[in-house]
């Protein structure tokens, strides 16, 4: 296995449009590291230049400290699996799964031994036989996942496999995918646009943007301390609620009061507020608004959806107690699924100010508050 390795690779397409920005991580020997962000903002492209399939307009790609920039995708000693499965049709399970092998000449004892190997360590060995058509869509992405395996190469790339599967599968595959490089100790890089299976597979995570990186961190650290607005919102299910408006100018005036009477200090500067749904606290029905700092928010719930265990209750804010005409911004908090309000129902809402994040108000960028009570 190799690290890989990417110093300030930027790719500019023929029309003049900017794909990657400079993108600057590495990927260490053994790692599953994935690339994640909307569709359109460069993940796939970082991925293919890794692969040798874009060349990089500039900057340089390393793979196991050596660089591959003018090295074709065969010399790279990487394996490469795609949404589209790309098995083919006329062929066999066995033999999909041997032909990389037979073009490059191996032995027939060496082909049937790692063919045998791969097959049994996905649960395909009842399925040899088989063709594509005949098989699921889990059991043609486990094929396409043992067609790279059996190469034995340094690092894997993995391009949005489970796109094209249900969820079910989806979350079946993510064990699967897991659970290989538990056991090859593999290096590999994997590309989705899916936030769940980022958080549920990479042991760290690169977020992607309009070509450009935003933060590069584990799981936990990219949920717990968003380096912007944009990382804060993309990650977590419900998204962070953002407060802006009203709510941000008071906070932004030096010293302001939030729910449950914490107060903020941001040196002066213009804030933007983010809370995590499970950090939202309801209370019904919501104190008399007097008009005093620190007073709980006022809201109106909107909606409320129950999935099980919990439930998510949307709700708006409202200008005060006596005018409930709800204006924005919404929040979403998540509770249990016991004792909740109903649409139209008037709710107060708090925050404990040690779970709140802060963002400038201009640059979206996080910034440090003091928080008291």
């Amino acid at each position: 296995m190799a690290s890989v390795a990417l110093d300030r690779v930027r790719k500019v397409f023929d029309d003049g449009q900017v794909a990657v920005a400079e993108a600057t991580f590495e990927a260490a020997n053994g790692e599953l590291l994935v690339l994640v962000g909307p569709s359109g903002c460069g993940k796939s492209t970082t991925l293919r230049m890794i692969a040798g399939l874009e060349a990089a307009t500039s900057g340089t790609i390393s793979i196991g400290g050596r660089v591959v920039n003018d090295e074709p995708p065969k010399d790279r000693d990487i394996a490469m699996v795609f949404q589209s499965y790309a098995l083919y049709p006329h062929m066999t399970v066995a033999e999909n799964l041997a032909f990389g092998l037979e073009l490059r000449k191996r032995p027939k004892s060496e082909i049937e031994a790692r063919v045998k190997q791969a097959a049994e360590m996905l649960g395909l060995s009842a399925m040899l036989a088989r063709k594509p058509r005949a098989l699921s869509g889990g059991q043609r992405q486990r094929v396409a996942l043992g067609r790279a395996l059996v190469r034995e190469p340094k690092v894997f790339l993995l391009d949005e496999p489970l796109s094209n599967l249900d969820a079910k599968l989806r979350a079946t595959m993510r064990t699967e995918i897991a659970r290989l490089h538990r056991n090859l100790g593999a290096t590999m890089i994997h590309v989705t646009h899916d936030q769940v299976e980022a958080m549920t597979l990479g042991q760290r995570i690169v977020v992607f943007q309009a070509g450009e990186i935003q933060q590069v961190d584990t799981p936990m650290g990219l949920y717990d301390r968003p380096a912007n607005v944009f990382v804060a919102t993309f990650l977590g299910n419900p998204a962070m609620n953002i407060l802006r408006g009203p709510i941000a100018r008071e906070l932004g005036s030096g010293a302001g009061r939030i729910g449950n009477g914490g107060e903020v200090g941001n040196g002066g500067r213009d804030v933007v507020v983010g809370v995590r749904p499970e950090d939202v606290q309801i209370a019904a029905p919501p104190p008399v608004s007097t008009g005093k700092a620190g007073s709980a928010l006022a809201a109106i719930v909107e909606m409320v959806e129950t999935v099980g265990s919990e439930a998510y209750v949307h709700a708006r804010m409202a200008r005060t107690d006596a005018d409930l005409a709800p204006v924005s911004p919404e929040i979403i908090a998540r509770t249990t699924s016991r004792s909740l309000p109903r649409p139209g129902e008037r709710i107060s809402l708090s925050f404990p100010p040690e779970r709140l994040h802060f963002f400038d108000a201009q640059t979206e960028r996080r910034v440090a508050a003091r928080v008291t009570r």
